[in-house]
């Protein structure tokens, strides 16, 4: 497999991923009763741990592995810059809303900004996977 296979495989892996928590998981958690709230999020916690590992670090190995052996192209430079944000957006939005959450009861706010970094972080996986398909 070449290095720019793998991360067509990575991003699309990713995207599907992101789609499903985007449209299965997350509305399936903010629906939770306010007193199934505490255990629903540390079980959804714990679920999902065991699979975003596994996908970022392929993704972020797939995207390593390309940069280090691909010209550089306009499409490696927006898979790039996609991949980057959503790991950003994850990192610095996301996961500090998920702590947030574990803490304490759920605010319409904590949820609605939990939605709109999921939904961001779905354009950026599209627009990753898309751009993989030139690189």
């Amino acid at each position: 497999m070449s290095s720019e296979q793998l991360l067509l495989l990575a991003t699309g892996v990713h995207l599907g991923f992101q789609a499903v928590v985007t449209i299965v998981v997350y509305p399936g958690l903010v629906n939770l009763e306010p007193d199934d709230w505490e255990r629903g999020h540390a079980a959804h916690t714990h679920r999902m741990i065991i699979v975003v590992i596994p996908v970022y670090a392929t993704l972020a190995i797939a995207l390593g592995w390309a940069l280090a052996n691909v010209s550089w192209s306009p499409a490696l430079m927006v898979t790039t810059g996609a991949v980057l944000i959503v790991g950003l957006t994850t990192a610095l939005v996301a996961a500090p809303i998920h702590h947030r959450l574990s803490t304490g009861r759920p605010t319409q706010k904590l949820l609605r900004d939990l939605r709109r970094a999921d939904n961001f972080r779905l354009i950026g996986a599209a627009v990753a996977c898309g751009a993989a398909l030139f690189v």
